[in-house]
């Protein structure tokens, strides 16, 4: 496994992979993908990785500002993605916890996750790289006419912002 800044040349793979989590039912609320210049918009600058295995893209990780405010400049928010191919096999783990090692290398002092209550595989990830539930918020938005929850966590780094 290799970890890899995400760079435009990868969009192809992370569009797939993360049309194969809309396509569960239970990765996100979102039901479209966004093109590249809204994705890369929305999506901070660093922070982006890719995980490669046998020169292909296994899952990605990347953070979205949770604030335009000054003062949670250093809380973002987690979006992980896996190809269906890799599932099972740590890279959830292993680009997560290179995540952690990047944020705080960028001032990070808190990474959030919203995930969906029925994504069991995300939940028991989060909880193993160290992210603590803070809760639930209940019928928080409709996919496909269905009220759902999301289950919140945070992991608080121990080096920045302490």
């Amino acid at each position: 496994m290799t970890i890899k800044k995400l760079e435009l040349y990868h969009w192809e793979a992370i569009k797939y992979i993360y049309e194969a989590g809309i396509n569960t039912g239970n990765a996100t609320l979102e039901t479209t993908i966004p093109d590249w210049e809204t994705w890369n918009k929305n999506h901070l600058m660093h922070c982006r990785l890719v995980c490669e295995l046998d020169e292909r893209v296994a899952g990605w990780v990347a953070l979205t500002s949770v604030s335009d405010r000054r003062v949670y400049g250093g809380v973002s928010e987690v979006s992980i993605y896996i190809h269906p191919d890799f599932k099972g096999l740590g890279i959830g783990y292993f680009l997560i916890r290179n995540l952690i090692t990047e944020s705080e290398a960028n001032g990070i002092w808190t990474l959030h996750a919203a995930i969906l209550e029925e994504n069991n595989a995300s939940i028991r990830l989060h909880e193993k790289s160290g992210f603590r539930k803070i809760g639930v918020r209940e019928k928080i938005g409709q996919l496909n006419g269905v009220w759902r929850n999301i289950v919140l966590f945070e992991k608080r780094s121990k080096v920045v912002g302490v």
